[in-house]
């Protein structure tokens, strides 16, 4: 399956619009530029800049176009593109490979290659195909999809805000009124859900992904459980971020999925619901035991449920098998409220 474009990272002069600004071009947009910016965002493909000119005059002329909103963590210097690459794929939290880069000068797209080598590179005339590629196509484009950038406009809010705060990360925590729901994944949510399977590297215990008929068999099925995250708080939306999918048998529940947007990674929701599987399958008499499949990048979800009371019972070729082992399960922090929805 191709690995699919999370971010598009354009170029500016002789890309988006024609000529070089700093020698008095940039008058006009190439004729398919707006058409792809706004598709690629409806799909929720995220976007950024990598541009050699001054800040300040890009972004000024990025607003005269009426484009300005569509692209996140804008790096506008004269550094190496590389650098910008991976400024943005950690600004958006996302792996560099997952970004795309377009520019005309052959210079820059093999200084990319040579210094960030998981970056795909495209000549600035394939621009009007870009939505034609299948790495540009994704299966679905869900409500969650379509508002991705705007979701991700919002956390910048949140993390300006935060940067603002004066007092102790809890108490700032506290102040969001952050709402996590639990909800049974129901027939308008398949489409997210194999979104984020697809989607999820660093908080995905198993990195498996599933096909909308695969879901839906399993939501369907007696013997599993299949539930969806959503997170919400005073700035709004963060959208639904969370999936896990639970065996039931006659002994024991075993959490085959469980994975969380990485969105969320800072607020201290991780094991929210992982703890709440927990406590069911205890107010069943059930052991507890979970896959896990070190995928090279989901490390930070083996020492959640380690964090959460689980031990190795089985390792095979880096396929573990753990088990609960604790007292009570985890009680979800003071500062978040919990809603379950008919969950579990």
């Amino acid at each position: 399956m191709t690995k699919q474009v999370k971010c598009v990272v354009w170029d500016l002069d002789d890309t988006v619009w024609q000529g070089t600004l700093l020698e008095g071009g940039g008058g006009e947009l190439y004729p398919s530029t707006r058409s792809v910016v706004e598709e690629l965002d409806r799909r929720g493909i995220l976007q950024s800049i990598a541009s050699k000119n001054h800040h300040n005059d890009a972004m000024e002329r990025l607003r005269h176009f009426g484009l300005e909103e569509y692209f996140l963590y804008p790096q506008i210097h004269f550094g190496p593109k590389s650098q910008s690459m991976e400024a943005i794929a950690k600004a958006l939290n996302i792996s560099i490979d997952s970004l795309a880069f377009v520019d005309d000068q052959p210079f820059e797209r093999e200084e990319v290659q040579a210094h960030a080598p998981g970056v795909r590179c495209y000549l600035a005339e394939r621009l009007p195909e870009l939505p034609t590629l299948p790495e540009f196509t994704p299966r679905f484009v869900t409500e969650d999809s379509a508002m991705r950038r705007k979701l991700y406009q919002t956390d910048m809010a949140r993390a300006q805000s935060e940067e603002k705060f004066d007092g102790p990360k809890e108490s700032f925590l506290a102040g969001l009124n952050m709402v996590f729901t639990i909800a049974p994944v129901g027939d308008n949510d398949l489409q997210r859900a194999v979104d984020l399977t697809e989607r999820t590297n660093q908080l995905n215990a198993t990195g498996i992904t599933y096909s909308h008929d695969d879901l839906d068999a399993l939501r369907r099925s007696d013997r599993h459980l299949l539930h969806m995250a959503a997170l919400e708080d005073k700035f709004g939306p963060y959208g639904k971020i969370g999936l896990s999918l639970v065996e039931i048998g006659e002994d024991v529940w075993t959490i085959r999925l469980l994975l969380m947007s990485c969105r969320v990674m800072a607020r201290g929701v991780g094991g929210v619901m992982l703890s709440h599987i927990v406590r069911q399958g205890l107010a069943s008499g059930k052991k507890i035991q979970a896959d896990f499949v070190e995928t090279g990048k989901n490390r930070m979800m083996y020492v959640t449920y380690k964090f959460a009371g689980f031990e190795e019972i089985r390792n095979h070729d880096n396929r573990l098998l753990l088990e609960y082992t604790g007292g009570p399960a985890a009680a979800a922090p003071s500062w978040l409220k919990v809603v379950l929805h008919d969950a579990i």
